[in-house]
């Protein structure tokens, strides 16, 4: 039986930055950024890869962290890393010392994610199937195995997860010939940088129209006026039929929020992403209450399963999205996804970075076949950057995610780009710095 024997990280850093694509009110300048774990057994054909998403500066501070947990693993064996995960998972989230960090949060939950998205590769990899596939295929009892509920116990308990997983299994198979067949609908950001000049957004606009998206997220927060004048082009072009969101990054305080938001009205937006602070249940609760029927979206920066029991059970969101390297991989995601099944939330999945568009295709695939069996008017973050350096990259037709058919979480980057993007020796940067 294969056994771990040895895992790496390296800092892969793309220069995003020189023609902003990412940025927005708060990430004026992003380098897209991966926390790259390669995990290596003792059969070298089984091999797992995950990642952490950063934006540039601290990627290495992340990668460092990453490496102090390694000791735990080496010499596991596969078949007890997939029976045991559950419980391998929480003595990491809940190490005695470096627990201090967080807890549960932070850098250390963010290398937490990038390991065990590895991990969960590995296993996806082992049992010969993508990992959507993987855990719909997965019975409830095993399931249940996997999660924590401490802390969230006062809204969702382990018995009340279970029986919506059973719940759900009569309809599993029928669910899965869906997405097979039509894919889950998407949102793009690609053509709403904050960064991009006029021509440009009207450019990518008709392109991504032409392709068959139909809602598209609009970076604002930095000048009032400025924005009103974008959303009104970008409205324009697109037309009546077409759905606008905006996302603030994080910029306003609560009576911003408030003002920027009252003034976006006349837009007709879908949502309101990320107002204010990502900790400020209240000030989201606030800004709901001020602005009607005006939805708000968070998750992204949600450091923990915590926060979003905060924001579910307060009624302070009306969108989730979580994020599958914010989030400590797997084990959490899911418990948030039943939170916000249980609360009638509907999960918006956050991606756009380096590989989380790779990821949150798995994601969403699990929530509507495992958990939600609903996707219509529910949509999955999509932006046309960086996918060429992944081996199995995204697959979208008509502005859906098609589920990933490769063993795996679809994470594995091409030797080539390493190389070339590597912090900061790679060939790239070593030129940078000539």
């Amino acid at each position: 039986m294969p056994k771990i024997t040895n895992i790496t990280v390296d800092d892969v850093r793309f220069p995003t930055s020189k023609d902003l694509t990412g940025s927005d009110a708060v990430h004026t300048d992003p380098d897209y950024s991966a926390v790259y774990v390669t995990v290596y057994t003792s059969d070298e054909t089984l091999t797992g890869y995950g990642i952490a998403f950063t934006i540039g500066k601290g990627n290495d501070i992340v990668a460092e962290c990453a490496k102090h947990f390694f000791p735990m693993f080496i010499g596991i064996s596969t078949d007890e890393l997939e029976n045991e995960i559950g419980n391998i998972w929480y003595q990491c989230v809940d190490h005695s010392q470096l627990r201090w960090l967080g807890p549960e949060k932070g850098v250390v939950h963010m290398a937490v994610a990038a390991i065990f998205n590895s991990l969960w590769d590995l296993i996806a990899k082992k049992n010969k199937k993508p990992l959507w596939q993987f855990i719909v295929e997965s019975s409830p009892d095993k399931i249940i195995n996997w999660l924590t509920f401490k802390n969230i116990e006062d809204v969702l308990t382990k018995d009340e997860a279970y029986k919506i997983l059973i719940e759900n299994q009569k309809y599993k198979e029928e669910r899965i010939k869906k997405v097979l067949d039509e894919g889950y609908p998407s949102y793009t950001t690609a053509a709403g940088w904050l960064g991009y000049s006029d021509e440009k957004t009207v450019e990518l606009c008709k392109k991504y129209t032409s392709m068959g998206w139909k809602h598209f997220k609009v970076k604002v927060g930095l000048d009032l006026e400025a924005d009103v004048k974008r959303l009104d082009l970008i409205r324009n072009t697109i037309g009546n039929d077409c759905f606008i969101m905006v996302d603030a990054n994080q910029q306003w305080s609560v009576e911003q929020s408030i003002k920027h938001i009252n003034a976006y009205k006349k837009f007709d937006l879908f949502f309101v992403e990320e107002p204010t602070s990502p900790d400020d249940v209240m000030g989201f609760k606030k800004i709901k209450e001020a602005v009607g029927d005006v939805r708000l979206a968070t998750g992204e920066a949600c450091g923990g399963r915590v926060m979003f029991k905060q924001f579910l059970e307060s009624g302070a969101m009306n969108i989730c999205q979580i994020d599958s390297c914010r989030l400590g991989s797997i084990n959490e995601i899911l418990t948030v996804l039943l939170m916000a099944h249980k609360f009638s939330v509907p999960v918006f999945p956050h991606a756009g970075g380096v590989g989380l568009c790779e990821y949150v295709q798995h994601l969403c695939m699990i929530d509507f076949i495992l958990i939600n069996g609903e996707k219509d008017n529910k949509f999955v973050e999509y932006s046309d950057a960086l996918h060429e350096h992944f081996i199995y990259p995204c697959n979208i037709k008509n502005g859906h995610y098609m589920p990933p058919l490769d063993h795996g979480y679809s994470i594995e980057m091409k030797e080539k780009s390493i190389n070339e993007y590597l912090f900061p020796n790679g060939n790239y940067w070593k030129n940078e710095r000539k």
